[in-house]
């Protein structure tokens, strides 16, 4: 296996229709959201060629894995990644340290690996703080909703809190 990253003028509209590929084929194995739509794939590579930057994982010459990272300023952030074939460890090269690796050699000082749980932490990843925004059409359930972030909000903070006090990077 031979990882590659993809980016600038080297993207192309078939790295990108990969890359959807992949996406889907995830979300549909896990029962995942598709949150990036057709609009998505068919304008990113118009609009966020600058930004944009594809990890793709080889079997040969066929791409089997890639990861979907963004570049703004002095940081990559990670978010999306999908696979057709499953190979040991593959997600931790893709998603962690090929992109690590890419902000050493540019001189990024942060590589955000996306939104997650507590799982990033043993993989040497400090939580931060993530916000969101939802608009909701349906008042009805907006009591519910609300509650449920609430609930999420605290767990999150507890979380996020027994994690940075527990980080070896931690003051004293």
């Amino acid at each position: 296996m031979v990882c590659k990253i993809i980016e600038g003028d080297e993207l192309r509209d078939e790295h990108m229709e990969q890359m959807r590929r992949f996406y889907v084929n995830t979300a549909d194995r896990f029962g995942g959201e598709i949150y990036l739509n057709d609009k998505f794939w068919a304008g990113a590579l118009h609009t966020l060629r600058d930004r944009l930057q594809l990890v793709f994982a080889y079997d040969g010459a066929r791409p089997i894995a890639g990861a979907l990272n963004i570049k703004k300023g002095d940081r990559l952030y990670g978010r999306y990644w999908g696979f057709s074939a499953e190979v040991p460890f593959l997600h931790f090269e893709v998603c962690y340290y090929q992109p690590i690796e890419y902000c050493l050699k540019h001189g990024l000082v942060a590589f955000e690996p996306g939104h997650g749980g507590g799982h990033k932490y043993p993989r040497g990843f400090e939580p931060r703080l993530c916000r969101s925004s939802h608009w909701l059409t349906e008042p009805r359930f907006d009591r519910a909703i609300r509650e449920t972030l609430r609930r999420e909000r605290e767990a999150v903070l507890t979380q996020t809190e027994e994690l940075l006090a527990a980080s070896p990077l931690a003051g004293d």
